[in-house]
Order: structure tokens, then sequence, then C-alpha cells
């Protein structure tokens, strides 16, 4: 199968990203890793990306177009692959559609993960990290360490990161409104985007993703 995930900041993509291509068999690919993929390994891709974000530029959609296409190439994509972040905007989606068309291939489904602005908001400024490991993360509704403040593993101070603010968040949810949103109506125009809802338990989402691309358990 070939899927685009799309959903706004706080959705879950990345999760079920991770679990959708574990059950799918196809590989994850996420704009980020592509990044940090090309940069680390100091592709021309790579050092090219770099060095708008060093100028603090974003990089050009053609810059992230060669870099998804260069991934969706590799042998373990050949049966199909689910894209994580890319398209970005229409212009991306329609570049996408025409890279596809030059190999002969097409989009299985575009999996929209819905979820309620306010628990967006309400997912991401509650989450609190602990300071001396990232990876130990709370929150103050869904996860709240035993004692307030205070990582439950190691006894790090807990902290909400700058980026984790209402008012960011509420500004990374109009940016997605305005500029990845109406990717949905351009695949809806294709037939191609599937609707579900990403409230609930993690595995639950899973479920409902999974049955809503006609790959219920008795097809895993």
């Amino acid at each position: 199968m070939r899927i685009v995930l799309v959903g706004p900041p706080g959705a879950g993509k990345g999760t079920q990203a991770a679990f959708l291509a574990k059950n799918l068999s196809i590989p994850h690919i996420s704009t980020g890793d592509l990044f940090r993929a090309n940069i680390s390994q100091q592709t021309e891709l790579g050092k090219l990306a770099k060095s708008y974000m060093d100028a603090g530029n974003l990089v050009p959609d053609e810059v992230t177009i060669a870099m998804a296409k260069d991934r969706m190439e590799q042998p373990d994509a050949e049966n199909g692959f689910l894209l994580d972040g890319f398209p970005r905007n229409v212009s991306q989606a329609e570049a996408l559609d025409e890279l596809l068309e030059t190999e002969n291939m097409q989009l299985d489904a575009v999996l929209d993960l819905e979820v309620p602005e306010e628990e967006v908001v309400k997912r991401i400024a509650g989450r609190r990290i602990c300071r001396n490991d990232s990876s130990h993360v709370f929150h103050v509704t869904y996860k709240q360490p035993a004692k307030e403040g205070v990582c439950d593993v190691c006894g790090g101070e807990l902290y909400q990161r700058d980026d984790d603010s209402e008012e960011t968040v509420r500004t990374r949810l109009e940016v997605y409104h305005t500029q990845t949103e109406p990717i949905i109506d351009y695949y809806k125009a294709q037939g191609l985007v599937v609707t579900i809802s990403a409230l609930g338990k993690v595995e639950d989402v899973t479920t409902r993703a999974m049955e809503a691309l006609g790959r219920g358990e008795d097809d895993k």
C-alpha cells in the first residue's frame, strides 16, 4: 500500500505511522527522518537543505521532493510506503502525483487523523518533559507523575518546552489549517481520503485505521 498520513500537530501521526508501517510491512517515511538522514550523511541534498536551515530559511519544496523521491526509490519501498509529513502543501501534493505517475505508481489512500482543536491544545500544552532525559514524558492530565514536577523515572525536574506553550500550539495549528489542510480537499477530489477519529487509546486508533484501510485483523 502507498499511503499519505495527514492530521494536525498532536494527532499522534508519528506513533500511528510506526504501528501502521509495521502492520502493513511498509517503510515509514517521515520528513523529519529524511532531513536528519540526508544532513548527517552529508548528501548533496542534505548540504543544500542545511544551507537554507542555517540561514533561517524554509527548505524549498523541490529539495524536500527530491529527498522523498530518493527515499521512495529504495528497495524496501518497492511494495509500498507510508508518507508522514509529506506532502505538506498542495504544490507538494501535485509534485508527488507527477512523481508517482512517472514511476507508474499511485496512492492507495490518504489517512486523515481527525482531532478536535481543543484536544490538540490540551494534548500538547499539557506535556511535561524531564530535563535529565527527554524520553521521559508526562502529562498534566493523561500521565501525571507521582509527585508534581518530578520525573518518576529519575527524579529530574519536569518542564514545559517553549514550543509546547498554548500560544505556540495555536500558531502551529493555524499554519496547519492554512498550508496543510487544503491537501485533504485536493485528495478528496481524487476519492482517496479516509478520515478516522484519533481520539482514544493508541491501539484503538491503530485498529480503526487498519479497518478504514481495508486491512483488519483478518488481513494482517
